[in-house]
């Protein structure tokens, strides 16, 4: 299966990764509980807006010495991150968690990356050269700061990786901001843009409204108000994809 365009992608980041998440729970098979961080993270650049691209995937261990006696393994992990098609997002699993022993992001290195075609990272490590790496247009998505690099080089790439509770497997779509990412399975990269698209403006026309145009309603008038909203978005989800979406729950029918 081919992945979607760059021209798809584009469009994709015009929306904060919750509302990719409201269309992707729409279309999925997959547990709506899964494919997105369970645990805390950092966006470092939110200024830059949201993230799309294609994971990268590597593993390091700042804290192992040994892991810098293998010659060749930061040019054999470049020639894989630049084999890849672009854009990429690197998704670093630093196996020192929840400690910060050594960053493997820095000025140099999201320059090198960004050379290779690589947007940004989310990593479960620490990143350093903030400002740097702000100049550089390397988003970066992190579980903290840290002064040094330590052993950080590559352990293990091009494999599943485990990063703020979230697996994720190489080629895959990820869309990112300051809430957190959500990790596309492959079945359903094809319909997230039209599905985020079509919620996004479903909610302009039922349950946004709902909320907010209230002036000279009593809280009964503004209960029955929502729940009929809700009842309208469900309604539309549930015909046009055959699910219930964000809404099912919170009200009867």
């Amino acid at each position: 299966m081919d992945h979607i365009p760059l021209e798809t992608l584009l469009r994709l980041k015009r929306w904060n990764t919750p509302t990719i998440y409201n269309g992707w729970e729409a279309i999925t098979r997959a547990d709506r509980t899964t494919c997105f961080n369970r645990e805390p993270l950092v966006d470092y650049m939110p200024e830059m807006g949201p993230m799309a691209g294609f994971a990268v995937t590597v593993v390091i261990q700042p804290s192992e010495k040994s892991h810098a006696t293998r010659a060749d393994a930061w040019n054999e992990y470049r020639r894989y991150v630049a084999s890849v098609p672009g854009p990429k997002i690197v998704v670093v699993q630093d196996l020192d968690k929840p400690v910060a022993i050594g960053a493997f992001w820095g000025e140099v290195n999201s320059s090198a990356h960004r050379a290779l075609g690589c947007v940004g990272t989310i990593t479960d490590g620490a990143i350093r050269d903030l400002d740097e790496m702000c100049d550089t247009g390397f988003k970066a998505i992190a579980r903290g700061l840290c002064v040094g690099h330590a052993w950080s080089v590559p352990v293990r790439w091009n494999c599943e990786v485990s990063v703020f509770g979230c697996t994720i497997k190489p080629g895959q779509l990820i869309h990112a901001d300051k809430h957190g990412f959500l990790a596309v399975p492959l079945e359903d990269e094809t319909r997230l843009l039209d599905a985020a698209a079509f919620l996004d403006q479903l909610e302009c026309e039922t349950v946004i409204p709902a909320a907010k145009d209230n002036i000279g309603l009593n809280a009964t008038e503004l209960i029955a108000r929502l729940d009929e909203a809700g009842k309208a978005y469900t309604a539309c989800v549930r015909e046009r994809f055959g699910t219930v979406g964000e809404w099912v729950g919170r009200q009867k029918g």
